[in-house]
């Protein structure tokens, strides 16, 4: 699982809630980016509670960003909705999981190297890179 719909629904949203002054409504945001709302329900929760939104509650309630747009990470983003850090395969952070349950992979090697790359580019990457 590198990223899923509800990573992009994340970072999507992110940018929508970033340009608002006050704020956004998940049913308002679902309208919006035309995505279920529950599902971005969900997703917009988990990113408040890794504090990535701040969430407002009551009739003029509903998600601003809880940090500048630079202090945002796409890895925690990612991490926040998936649950886990994105992975190319389910090996490629540790051998221990390893589907094929081998103990001497040959490509394993290169397929962490590939994961080590791609966690620090989605780290060093911002939400301000993607506005």
């Amino acid at each position: 699982m590198l990223l899923t719909r509800a990573s992009e629904y994340a970072l999507l949203s992110l940018i929508e809630i970033s340009n608002a002054k006050s704020p956004v409504k998940a049913d308002k945001l679902a309208q919006q980016l035309t995505m279920p709302k529950s599902f971005l329900a969900k997703i917009l929760q988990n990113l408040a509670k890794q504090g990535i939104l701040k969430s407002f509650k009551g009739a003029s309630g509903g998600f601003l960003l809880g940090r500048e747009l630079d202090q945002i990470s796409i890895l925690e983003v990612v991490k926040a909705v998936e649950g886990a850090n994105p992975s190319v395969f389910d090996c490629s952070s540790s051998l221990d999981c390893c589907p094929n349950s081998v103990s001497s992979c040959q490509i394993w090697p290169f397929l962490n190297k590939l994961q080590v790359k791609i966690d620090d580019f989605l780290d060093d990457l911002t939400l301000q890179d993607l506005v």
